[in-house]
Parts: structure tokens; C-alpha cells; sequence
């Protein structure tokens, strides 16, 4: 039996992909080359921005034609987009032909509901909002090359206005530093992995949830220790949370990369505090300034949103000022895409799409405009 796995978003989601595919392989299956060829079709959705949702739904649609024709073929909607409520709801009355619908907290008993379904033809909808503990016991097939992902933490507490993660992936939780270590070092005793990438939604809080606590320069400092030879990154950083302890360690341990994502999303202060980021256009660059003088060598690169409802040109124009001064290595810029539950979602002050087009590609343009000075 042959599987296919289809994954939508960030690399938490490619890392969760990861965790499936071992959950499959342990219940005997092989991984496909196509769809056409597999008895099971696994989509791990995202619902970050609503372009991600369309193309799932344009994915599922098209296998209606191969459902009808293979009865046997197990089609799996799984992740962030389904851990939604009306979205699930939406998925199950829309493709009625779709076997299995989860959202993010019941991966770990997928192949429960998978077995369940090859013995009795059962579908299963399921609508999950109850978060358990971090299931360690889970097995991994790692698709990317020499890199090995690894989740320190799942969730986030920042609930920034305009983001459905902490609805969708819950509330921070971290993983103890023995487990993390121990994963760590059967990693590097393997021989296949050369680089080490930690995964959080913000890693930078990692471990205040923990008794007794961990700080992530601890964390950060204990993994460098290890015997090996290895590399170590990590994403993604809040600026409210990356102290200066953080950036020594990234300044003098050498088995650290010395690149920081660091997302600002804004360089306006009256739209940084409608987003609830917890930090001024002041308080940013004063932590930029830091990693600049510590790190002189650093890659910096970050996120923004452009249109965010009210959004002014003036206010936009400070957020392409910003990028003038910092003078990122790269930068990802998106239109605002309301998401259904947040609080941005319910403002007034709606953006229409031509303007935020415009503002996206004046930013993306002055950034590529700024990389090909620096070279």
C-alpha cells in the first residue's frame, strides 16, 4: 500500500508532514510518486493566508473523479485549516468523498481513525479544540536532506490580531530540554544530518512554561555542547522576546548560523499596536542595532503586512522606511488577509485589494532594489 502526502505552509507544517509520513510507514505503507498510484492522499492544510485554503479546496476537488473510480482510496484532510470549526464543517458538506477530517491536535491518533475506516468504511469528522501534551513517542520520516527539524514547541500566547495561530495550534507548549537533547543527539549519531533547525512558533519564549523554567539561550547553549559536527538555526524569533542574552549566544557559539528571522510586520507604531505585536518601530530597531553591533556578519531577514485594515499610505510609507534603514538581507511581504475568529478580521477600516496590491509590490520592489545595492 502506497501513500501521498500533499503539504500546504510553513515548516511546521512540513515538519508535522514529516510526523505523518512515519505514522503511515509504521501501519505498513510506502510513499507514493504520484497521486494516481497511492491508496491514501494526506492533505496537511494551513490557514495562514486565504490563497492557502483556496488551493486546498481546488486540490480535494479534483479527486471527486478518482474517488468514483478507486472506492478503496482513504483521502485525509488534516491540519490548521480544518482545526477551524466552519471550515471543517464547510469541507465535510462540500466533499462529502473527503474519508477523514482533522484538525491539528488529533494527528497523532491518525492511524486509528485510518484503520477505522479501512474496517468499517467509516468516515470521520471530527472537530478538535481540546489540547493534549506533546506526544514524544511519535516516529519520523525526515524528507529534507541533511536538515533535521526538530519542534522544541508547539502553539503561541501572542495572539496577534491578525493571525488564527493560537486558535488553531493552541497555547504554548514546550518540550522538555532532555527530550530536545536526546532527539538531538540520536540525530548526530545517525551520520545523516549536518544541520539542525529548531521549529516554534516563537521560539525566543521557549521554555517559560516549563518548572523549572528553561530559557532558550539555555537551550541554545546546551545544544551547542553536544558532541558532533553539526549546525544549528532556528525560527521563528518575536522581537518582543529576543533578549540580549539570546544574541550573545548566537554571537559566540560558532555551531550557530548567524542569521535571525525577525518579523516586524509593520514600521508604523499606531498599526504595531493594532496588531497587538507588543513593541514600537523604536524598540525594534534598538534590538536590530544590537545584532548588528554583536553579529556583524548576521543574515537578517523579515516579514510584513501590508494593508492592514486602516492602514494609511503615510503609515505605509513608514514600513518601506524601515526597510530602507535596516537594509534586510530578504524580506516576505503579504497583502493583510482577514482570517475568520481574529479580532483584525472584525475591525473597520478594510483595505480594498488594489491598494494593497500596490503597497506589496512597491515594498517587494524597494527591497530587491535595496539587495542589488548591497552586492
Amino acid at each position: 500500500m502506497k501513500y501521498f502526502i500533499v503539504t500546504f505552509g510553513c515548516q511546521m507544517n512540513v515538519h508535522d508532514s514529516e510526523k505523518i509520513a512515519g505514522i503511515l510507514e509504521n501501519m505498513g505503507y510506502q510513499c507514493g510518486e504520484t497521486r494516481e498510484e497511492t491508496d491514501i492522499i494526506v492533505f496537511n492544510t494551513c490557514a495562514i493566508r486565504e490563497g492557502a485554503e483556496d488551493r486546498v479546496f481546488g486540490n480535494v476537488g479534483a479527486l471527486k473523479r478518482q474517488k468514483k473510480a478507486n472506492k478503496d482510496l482513504i483521502i485525509v484532510v488534516c491540519g490548521c485549516m480544518t482545526q477551524k470549526e466552519k471550515t471543517a464543517k464547510y469541507m465535510r458538506e462540500t466533499f462529502p468523498f473527503v474519508d477523514i477530517v482533522i484538525g491539528t491536535h488529533n494527528v497523532p491518533k491518525l492511524g486509528e481513525y485510518i484503520a477505522e475506516v479501512r474496517a468499517k468504511r467509516q468516515k470521520r469528522l471530527l472537530q478538535l479544540f481540546e489540547e493534549g501534551e506533546i506526544d514524544e513517542s511519535l516516529p519520523y520520516v525526515r524528507t529534507s536532506g541533511e536538515n533535521a527539524w526538530v519542534n522544541i514547541m508547539q502553539g503561541c500566547n501572542n495572539f496577534c490580531t491578525y493571525c488564527i495561530v493560537p486558535y488553531v495550534r493552541g497555547r504554548e507548549k514546550s518540550r522538555q530540554e532532555e527530550s530536545i537533547l536526546n532527539e538531538i543527539k540520536n540525530l548526530i549519531a545517525s551520520g545523516k544530518y549536518k544541520k539542525i533547525t529548531l521549529l516554534g512558533q516563537n521560539v525566543n519564549s521557549y521554555g517559560k512554561d516549563l518548572s523549572p523554567q528553561v530559557s532558550f539561550a539555555k537551550l541554545l547553549k546546551d545544544i551547542c555542547a553536544l558532541d558532533g559536527n553539526f549546525s544549528v538555526s532556528f525560527m521563528t524569533s518575536h522581537p518582543k522576546d529576543l533578549t540580549d542574552e539570546v544574541i550573545d549566544v548566537i554571537a559566540n557559539q560558532e555551531k550557530i548560523e548567524k542569521y535571525i528571522h525577525l518579523p516586524a510586520q509593520s514600521g508604523d507604531n499606531r498599526i504595531l499596536k493594532l496588531m497587538n505585536r507588543s513593541y514600537t518601530r523604536e524598540k525594534y530597531l534598538d534590538i536590530i542595532k544590537k545584532i548588528k553591533e554583536k553579529i556583524p556578519n548576521c543574515k537578517i531577514t523579515s516579514d510584513f503586512i501590508v494593508g492592514f485594515p486602516t492602514e494609511t499610505e503615510e503609515e505605509f510609507l513608514k514600513t518601506m522606511s524601515l526597510v530602507e534603514e535596516v537594509k534586510y538581507d530578504s524580506i516576505f511581504a503579504f497583502m493583510y488577509s482577514p482570517r475568520e475568529g481574529t479580532v483584525a478580521e472584525k475591525m473597520d477600516g478594510q483595505i480594498e485589494e488594489s491598494v494593497k496590491n500596490d503597497r506589496v509590490n512597491r515594498l517587494l520592489a524597494l527591497s530587491k532594489c535595496l539587495q542589488k545595492e548591497d552586492k
